[in-house]
């Protein structure tokens, strides 16, 4: 049997001992950082936790440009985002934003192409009932469509849906160079948000069918608040630092533009002037011609 004092524990001088006190310690002051006011809510709206995360880990890493992988994470989302991204976009809640909710996890660009696809065509078969159904009954009438309405309509709604974002991307660039508290979206991001906010003119442009000009302007002001508050909502917080006039102007120009888009579709493709048709001309036996009009 093994003596006394040879089952007492020793102790090694030359050990490494660790201070259970450094933890807690630092969980404390990471607590009280995170007591901050303000300080968590910007920085789950800025991704700066994640993003320091992902850094460190050397997870984050991007493709080269020219390859097909770094395209391909532009798509990389699957049905149930994109359905959850467009019932946010049509039922926007107050004080909520749509990046933070929505897109800042992963933007893609699928949703606003397909999005800005299906409006299109939309738009344009929609315009071409709307004119049907108009003169609809003349004699003089033949129905011949328009498809010129097509390319229009596409050159219109993707250029506001690419070079409206890419211009409010670098003013946000510009201004954060300027103010240190600005918050800052990425050019994806902007366009994301964009993209989702004319799903609500869909299922508007459809209803323009109606050959009331008071339903389809009605339809049109409660689509514009729709989507434009899905814009205000999501870059207010980026611009409420800045100058007080600053702010209010790109808040102001951001809705003008949108409400402009959406005048523009309703008085070009389907509030269109009535064409005067020719009257048909009938030849009688004395040489003369009778011209019939026709209202």
């Amino acid at each position: 049997m093994a003596a006394v004092d040879d089952l007492k524990f020793r102790a090694n001088p030359d050990a490494t001992t660790i201070s259970i006190d450094e933890p807690a310690e630092a969980h404390k002051n990471q607590h009280s950082r995170r007591q901050e006011p303000g300080r968590e809510e910007d920085d789950e709206l800025l991704g700066n936790e994640s993003d320091k995360t992902e850094l460190l880990a050397g997870q984050k890493k991007s493709a080269p440009f020219w390859t097909f992988e770094y395209y391909q994470t532009f798509f990389d989302v699957d049905t149930y985002q994109v359905l959850d991204r467009i019932k946010g976009s049509v039922f926007p809640v107050p004080g909520r934003n749509f990046v933070r909710l929505y897109v800042r996890s992963n933007p893609d660009l699928y949703g606003p192409f397909w999005i800005c696809a299906t409006l299109v065509f939309a738009i344009a078969v929609s315009g071409n009932l709307s004119n049907f159904f108009i003169h609809l009954g003349r004699p003089t009438y033949h129905y011949v469509p328009e498809f010129r309405k097509v390319s229009i309509a596409a050159t219109t709604i993707y250029a506001y849906a690419w070079l409206v974002p890419l211009a409010l991307w670098g003013f946000l660039m510009w201004r954060n160079s300027k103010v240190m508290n600005i918050v800052s979206y990425s050019f994806l991001e902007i366009v994301c948000v964009y993209g989702y906010s004319l799903f609500v003119y869909i299922p508007t442009a459809i209803l323009w069918i109606i050959p009331h000009k008071v339903v389809r302007w009605v339809l049109m002001v409660f689509s514009l608040c729709l989507s434009g508050s899905v814009l205000v909502m999501t870059f207010w917080p980026a611009v409420r630092d800045d100058n007080r006039r600053i702010a209010l102007a790109t808040v102001g120009t951001i809705v003008l533009l949108h409400a402009l888009l959406a005048v523009g579709c309703l008085a070009y493709f389907f509030d269109a002037p009535e064409v005067d048709f020719p009257a048909p001309v009938l030849p009688t036996h004395n040489g003369t011609t009778l011209i019939t009009k026709v209202k």
